[in-house]
């Protein structure tokens, strides 16, 4: 596969996701990664380094994702993650007219605190387009967020019944379009932005 490279130096490499793949593999199932894409192109072409994964996306999200040339720069990377010092910005489609253009969703996932803050920035008459920024980093926390207060994301089928809402999409709505973070090493910031895809624009396109 081409996979997208929006970013490189010679400490980090970020990748533009494509739907469909997942970043870490799962016991007993497809071992086929993002990350094992990478590296074993890495390899046809004789580069001895490996890259490492510094956070995930789920399979079916699209969007830009961090991977470390080696293992003490992913522990630096993951550092960061965990200190809440990466932004991250989504787009999402939500079923549905949000009550307010922006607002926060505060509500805790597995007994921890959740927060997400959002801001509409296209209404249509069946769907919402917002950014999303995720100010924790709880599992799925966009997508069951937004399904708690109704608005699950366009395409959405494990959280939410597909048959109960008008809009149907062949995959989540969700796309990682933005990260911004201070480099490990040279200690630039670094920001970096991913268009959306085209199946979610040509979904766009039909809808509106």
């Amino acid at each position: 596969m081409n996979i997208p490279v929006v970013y490189e130096d010679d400490w980090l490499l970020v990748a533009d996701k494509p739907s469909g793949l997942i970043v870490i593999p799962a016991p007993g199932k497809d071992r086929r990664t993002l990350g094992s894409i990478l590296n074993d192109d890495l390899k046809e072409r004789g580069i001895a380094y490996r890259l490492h994964p510094c956070h995930r996306l789920d399979r079916e999200t699209s969007g830009l994702i961090i991977y470390a040339k080696g293992k003490s720069l992913q522990k630096k990377m993951m550092d960061e993650f965990a200190a809440k010092k990466v932004k991250k910005l989504y787009l999402a489609l939500v079923q549905g007219v949000l009550k307010s253009p922006q607002g926060r969703i505060d509500s805790p996932l597995d007994g921890r605190p959740a927060l997400t803050q959002y801001r509409v920035v296209e209404q249509g008459k069946h769907f919402a387009m917002a950014e999303v920024i995720p100010l924790t980093g709880r599992k799925n926390q966009i997508r069951l967020h937004f399904k708690s207060i109704g608005h699950p994301l366009v395409g959405e089928t494990r959280f939410a019944f597909r048959r109960d809402f008008p809009l149907k999409a062949k995959r989540v709505f969700l796309h990682a379009k933005q990260l911004e973070f201070v480099h490990p090493v040279s200690k630039k910031i670094i920001r970096v932005n991913s268009q959306l895809p085209q199946d979610l624009l040509d979904f766009l396109q039909k809808n509106r």
